[in-house]
């Protein structure tokens, strides 16, 4: 067992899993700027999958990351006792990058897979938490590779077919490998489905099968968003403003003005995404009728109650591209409640967090 252990295999399986957390941790950075834009960071409205593509690549390599870790652990498990457990300078940097990036790791990987399971068993605010921690994970990764990289090199010359007895046959270090990879393809492709279309019918642990009402999953219901009275309402009317323009449409309006119909995929941070026929009025019609220039950020504000994510800010880029609606129907029939009835946002590249459901009011932003 410890030649099986041996730094050949430790160094393999850990220069594939730094490449899988530096996908997890870029693909996360990008849909955490979306999220909370910065004035620096440009995400473009098309084309219309790169967020499906950028934010299945996050979650499918977190999950990948997962037996990753465990065979990386198992490999160095006996020398993380080995004496002295501090020494020099140098021992000691080394023991507190490999506490930090254990800790920060095993932190990202359960959390995440709460978040996918959408199970909020911790009452801190997860995207705050994630983000966070995903910097401590990143250091921790370039200190321990600085301190280890003589020994990485050293050990990519190692041999993999040595036998654990000498004389004795079993496993090598080259099957111990050949099962991770193993782990990590059955790991892939048992939740991927999620995300890759072609994988679906495989993917036997995605948290999202693609299917839902309309054809689309739910992830907040209207009686959780608290919108079953106010988006059914007789009296109901969507709000245009652009300063002191302001134009009221009632559904039936809206159904009169015309009608576009654009093929978008609906992709969640949690990693599933779906494609749909959404057809309403292209938004940058609408804000023309209160007299707005395409050059204007605008503001979606749902019927639902004060929450994070009640209000959001749609960037010009994406509040003049003609493949953003507000969208009626879904799929050939009416919006669904769940689905944001009356009238919901579905924009190209967006997180679906960011897609406002039960819309009640527009603002473009001067």
């Amino acid at each position: 067992m410890s030649a099986l252990r041996g730094t050949a295999v430790t160094v393999r399986v850990g220069t594939v899993l730094g490449i899988a957390v530096a996908i997890c941790f870029v693909t996360g950075l990008i849909s955490h700027f979306i999220q909370h834009p910065q004035p620096w960071f440009l995400w473009p409205s098309r084309p219309v999958w790169l967020y499906r593509l950028t934010q299945g690549l996050h979650v499918i390599s977190g999950i990948a990351v997962i037996p990753l870790v465990g065979v990386k652990l198992w490999s160095v498990w006996p020398k993380l006792f080995e004496r002295p457990l501090l020494g020099g300078p140098v021992r000691a940097l080394e023991r507190l990058s490999i506490l930090v990036l254990v800790s920060a790791v095993l932190f990202e990987l359960s959390t995440g897979l709460l978040n996918i399971a959408q199970w909020y068993a911790f009452r801190f605010f997860f995207t705050t938490a994630h983000y966070a921690v995903a910097y401590l994970a990143a250091g921790a990764v370039l200190v321990h590779l600085a301190v280890k990289l003589p020994v990485i090199r050293r050990a990519l010359g190692e041999p993999l077919d040595e036998a654990p007895a000498e004389g004795t046959p079993g496993p090598t270090r080259r099957t111990v490998l050949r099962g991770t990879w193993l782990a990590v393809a059955v790991a892939t492709v048992a939740t991927a489905g999620q995300s890759v279309p072609l994988l679906r019918e495989l993917s036997m642990l995605a948290p999202r099968s693609g299917r839902g009402p309309q054809g689309v999953p739910v992830n907040r219901s209207a009686v959780a968003a608290g919108v079953l009275r106010s988006a059914r309402a007789s009296e109901y009317r969507l709000t245009v403003t652009n300063g002191s323009q302001v134009r009221d449409f009632s559904l039936a309006e809206l159904q009169a003005l015309p009608q576009t119909t654009r093929r978008l995929p609906i992709a969640c941070v949690e990693g599933w995404s779906v494609d749909a026929e959404w057809t309403g009025v292209m938004l940058s019609r609408l804000i023309a009728e209160v007299g707005a220039s395409s050059g204007s950020d605008v503001r979606m504000i749902s019927l639902e109650p004060p929450g994070p994510y009640s209000r959001t800010v749609l960037p010009a880029r994406h509040a003049r591209d003609s493949a953003t609606l507000i969208a009626l129907r879904l799929n050939g029939e009416p919006l669904a409640l769940d689905h944001g009835y009356p009238c919901r946002l579905i924009a190209p590249s967006r997180p679906g967090v960011l897609q406002t459901k039960w819309l009640s009011r527009i603002e473009v932003v001067t």
